[in-house]
C-alpha cells in the first residue's frame, strides 16, 4: 500500500538561505564553545590584583558567565538548526494523503 503519493505537477523549491545557515551551524557551535573557553583561560592570567579569595571569586564569576554564554549559544544553534530543517523539509516534494468519505459531506451537520 502506498501511504503517500507525490502531488502531480509539483515543482520543488530550490534551496535558499536555510541551507547556507544550516551548513554554518557546526562552525558557530565550535567557535561558540571554544571562544568562551579561551576567554575563561585568559581571565586566570588577567585577574591578579587582590587576595586569593577575591581573585578566585572573580574568576569563578567570570566562569559562570562563560558557561551561561556557551549554553545560550548551544540553545540558539539548536533552535536555528531545527528551524532550518523544518523549512528544508517543507520545501521538499508535496505529498497527498488518501481521501476518505465523510458520511455527511453532501449534507453538512449543523451544530
Amino acid at each position: 500500500m502506498n501511504w503517500l503519493k507525490k502531488l502531480p505537477g509539483y515543482q520543488r523549491t530550490p534551496y535558499g538561505f536555510e541551507w547556507r545557515l544550516l551548513r554554518m551551524m557546526p562552525r558557530v557551535l565550535l567557535l561558540g564553545t571554544l571562544l568562551p573557553l579561551l576567554l575563561s583561560g585568559l581571565a586566570r592570567l588577567f585577574y591578579t590584583q587582590g587576595t586569593a579569595a577575591e581573585i578566585e571569586r572573580r574568576v569563578q564569576l567570570f566562569d559562570f558567565g562563560m558557561i551561561g554564554l556557551v549554553v545560550l549559544i548551544w540553545t540558539a544553534v539548536f533552535t536555528v538548526s531545527f528551524g532550518c530543517v523544518v523549512v528544508w523539509l517543507m520545501k521538499g516534494p508535496a505529498y497527498v494523503a488518501d481521501g476518505y468519505d465523510v458520511s455527511h459531506s453532501d449534507k453538512p451537520k449543523v451544530d
